[in-house]
């Protein structure tokens, strides 16, 4: 109880305030209620309660607006609906709330530079300035890690492999030998890099291992989330390129090349020496055939199968199909049954 009564107290003492009015001005928005209530936090509307703020862009959550025990809203600037709480009148009231969040969050966790006593640092390692390394992270000879990057505890630094500088890789991080992580990537605990590919060939009736000798690249600016698998090349390299974004869960097969700004949903599997272009979107769960294309700005929707190149646009289900298509496909399955039943009452009508 004494330890509780300390941190309540602790936090007491640190609470941030803002009035509306310094709300709007932060936000360039526009008020209309009391300029000087005062904010203490923001939260989502279903959570929100007095003294924070949240926000409204989407009308499906409109009932959740009418119940908010919030004591502010960011709404568009259209917004023409009567509630009965202050509203911040905003050009995109999602940006304005992460904003919001960003001022009301405690301090970010950091790690002071420098590298633990129980870490294990190989003699040809070089480790370049602010870098910190945490309890029990092993790096191997002739790894390369550039200025202001944090290794986590417990994680995995194969030989050879290179870092740039102010990148993030979580506590148990395995990364292979000689891949390459960019600068400013982010690294989330259980991922592993350049684990083997799944090679195999049938040989007198068993498989036999094939060896992969390629390497793992990623470019600047990446976000890998938790327990993601990235394997190695057979030859070659499997290429993450700049500001990628995959979710918890993604497998990435050898010899996969995923292009600039492309973002994967959770549990995704792409099959290898797929190549997949700029700005792709993938829904959870989608699931790709080796040795296909995806072309730029394609958007697969959730559970998506690819089992051919496909070239842009949006597309859903398993075999993938054009989504107005997928969409008509699934309305014609539904109705099976009352046509079936149609047929049935004109059959038994003509006497069939």
């Amino acid at each position: 109880m004494h330890s509780n009564a300390v941190i309540r107290t602790s936090w007491a003492f640190n609470v941030k305030r803002l009035t509306l009015e310094e709300i709007a001005q932060a936000t360039d928005g526009e008020i209309l209620g009391d300029p000087q209530r005062s904010i203490m936090g923001a939260a989502p509307l279903a959570e929100a309660t007095e003294h924070e703020i949240s926000f409204f862009g989407n009308p499906r959550y409109a009932a959740q607006l009418r119940i908010t025990r919030a004591s502010a809203v960011f709404v568009p600037l259209d917004f023409a609906d009567s509630i009965g709480i202050d509203q911040v009148r905003v050009k995109h009231p999602t940006k304005a709330f992460e904003q919001m969040v960003q001022h009301f969050a405690p301090p970010a966790i950091s790690f002071a530079p420098g590298i633990h006593p129980s870490a294990v640092i190989g003699k040809t390692a070089t480790v370049g300035e602010r870098v910190s390394i945490q309890p029990h992270a092993v790096i191997e000879p002739g790894v390369e890690i550039g200025n202001d990057t944090v290794i986590g505890a417990g994680s995995y630094v194969g030989h050879e492999s290179t870092i740039g500088p102010n990148c993030v890789v979580y506590p148990r991080v395995t990364i292979r030998e000689r891949s390459k992580i960019g600068a400013r990537v982010i690294i989330h605990s259980g991922a592993v890099i350049g684990a083997d590919g799944f090679g195999f060939e049938p040989e007198s009736g068993r498989y036999e291992k094939q060896p992969q000798i390629g390497i793992v690249q990623i470019d600047d600016d990446a976000e890998i989330g938790a327990n993601v698998a990235i394997d190695r090349a057979r030859f070659g390299r499997t290429w993450i390129q700049k500001g990628v974004k995959l979710d918890n869960l993604v497998h990435i097969a050898h010899n996969v090349v995923i292009g600039e700004n492309t973002v994967m949903a959770a549990q995704v599997g792409i099959a290898g020496s797929t190549h997949i272009g700029k700005r792709v979107i993938m829904g959870g769960q989608v699931g790709s055939v080796g040795h296909v294309e995806i072309g730029d700005d394609t958007i697969l929707g959730a559970k998506t199968g690819i089992s051919k190149s496909i070239s842009g646009g949006a597309w859903w289900g398993v075999p993938a199909s054009p989504l107005h298509e997928a969409k008509q496909q699934v309305v014609w399955v539904r109705n099976l049954g009352k046509f079936i039943a149609r047929l049935r009452a004109l059959e038994k009508k003509l006497g069939g």
